[in-house]
């Protein structure tokens, strides 16, 4: 779902840095997974005419920026485009800041010259800068290609060209001068300084990452609710494939026509709030302080909602079938359904008789309908919540339909729509609303 590049010069610790970054992304984040790739690509034809164009240096500056845009272009939408589509997190050492800093400054094609050749490539979502002095980053170089590690004689010339590129990144990173569109988009960490330990830097990365993932930017190249629905369609064509293991101590997973067990979606909320309010009304002081207080909240909704589908999971398995929209640190969803099973009882935990497993838990059949209900109306959550305390009168069954009247939700509308139409209605032969009024008349139980 997201783009993260390794930008910085030649010894500066990329290869180190794409190595932790991805480290950090596969063990913290519910990406379906995490691809490493690198620009230009030396195993592709395009990548090994730009690496060529340099190492030769028999084409002018903007034939040789324009064999490295070639491969972007053809890198971006081939390769890298499919696997955020998929939720996949793709770590790419070097991309366009490369060709700004390279060619666009040190090259003196212009940024924007550089820019307008590239204008069609993915945009970085998180360019991640490190940097070190060009005199340590020539000891690493000479070193590595001394062991054979690396070839950087195309890229390196001495000391002061390295100052040159590092200034370069210096000037285009540290807003000295703007960035070119469409590359103004991304977000930029750093300089990440690369002379100390590798704890260090790990722990820079680290911290960083964290930073940037926790505030749930939208993705610059996709459409996050075209991720969430590929993440669902999968998990679906799981479930139907899925066979019962009960001396394994699992379940299969349910593909029920009629989870709304012949209520109203509106009902299906009030009800679940109803009980929620009530536990919160039962618990201790202290323990309110760490009590989700809110259904219709992040973590709530993901963890009930994801558990509709994948029925039996321990945290592990719950937070990869989240995938990158509907992720919760493995902390907080370990606190979560804590809350779940110890104080409002809605869901059951196990151990399997294999080994010393995790303890798996399931969302109550009782529940079942609340939990597909809130990946259903996914995109309406903020909206209804909103509602609720604006008009806290005004019964819960009119809160859709005043929502959408007011006009500003047609995404919502289409959005919400299309994931009725992979969850199904939730009604027994009965199609999935195709319309505004139709999703209104759902809602009502029309």
């Amino acid at each position: 779902m997201y783009l993260f590049t390794i930008e910085g010069g030649d010894g500066s610790g990329k290869g180190l840095a794409t190595k932790i970054v991805s480290e950090v992304l596969e063990r913290e984040f519910a990406f379906s997974s995490v691809e490493v790739t690198s620009e230009p690509r030396r195993e592709h034809p395009l990548g090994r005419l730009a690496i060529n164009s340099v190492s030769k240096r028999l084409m002018t500056p903007e034939q040789e920026a324009g064999l490295f845009a070639a491969d972007r272009l053809d890198h971006s939408h081939g390769w890298i485009l499919p696997r955020l589509l998929e939720g996949r997190a793709v770590v790419s050492e070097r991309n366009i800041h490369s060709s700004l800093v390279y060619q666009g400054i040190v090259g003196a094609l212009g940024i924007n010259r550089v820019a307008h050749m590239n204008a069609a490539a993915l945009v970085p979502d998180l360019c991640i800068w490190v940097d070190c002095e060009p005199d340590l980053a020539m000891r690493r170089i000479r070193n590595e290609t001394l062991r054979g590690v690396s070839n950087k004689e195309e890229y390196f010339e001495t000391s002061e060209f390295q100052g040159r590129i590092r200034e370069g990144y210096r000037s285009l990173l540290s807003e000295d001068m703007e960035m070119p569109t469409p590359f103004d988009m991304g977000a930029i960490l750093g300089p990440i300084s690369n002379e100390g330990s590798e704890q260090q830097l790990r722990r820079c990365l680290t911290d960083g990452i964290r930073a940037f993932l926790h505030r749930r930017p939208m993705p610059i190249n996709v459409d996050s609710e075209a991720v969430d629905q590929y993440q669902i369609r999968q998990l679906m064509r799981l479930s139907m494939g899925q066979s019962t293991l009960s001396n394994l101590g699992t379940d299969p997973a349910k593909s029920r026509s009629d989870w709304l067990d012949g209520q109203a979606p509106w009902q299906v909320l009030k009800i679940a709030q109803e009980r929620h309010s009530e536990v919160l009304a039962a618990a201790s002081e202290k323990n309110l302080l760490v009590m989700p207080k809110n259904l219709l909240n992040h973590s709530m909704s993901s963890i009930c909602g994801t558990f509709s589908l994948v029925h039996t999971a321990d945290i592990s398995e719950l937070r990869s079938a989240m995938g990158p929209v509907r992720c919760v640190s493995e902390r907080h969803s370990q606190r979560i359904v804590k809350f779940l099973h110890d104080s409002s009882g809605w869901v059951t935990q196990h151990k399997t008789l294999i080994g010393k497993e995790a303890p798996r838990s399931q969302l109550k059949e009782e529940h079942f309908s609340y939990g597909r209900l809130l990946l259903a109306i996914w995109p309406f959550r903020s909206a209804i919540r909103r509602w609720q305390l604006s008009n806290p009168k005004t019964h819960l069954r009119f809160s859709l339909g005043q929502i959408i009247r007011t006009g500003g939700h047609v995404s919502s509308v289409h959005d919400t729509l299309a994931r009725l139409s992979l969850l199904g209605c939730g009604i027994d032969d009965e199609s999935p609303p195709n319309d505004q009024d139709g999703l209104i008349d759902w809602w009502l139980g029309k």
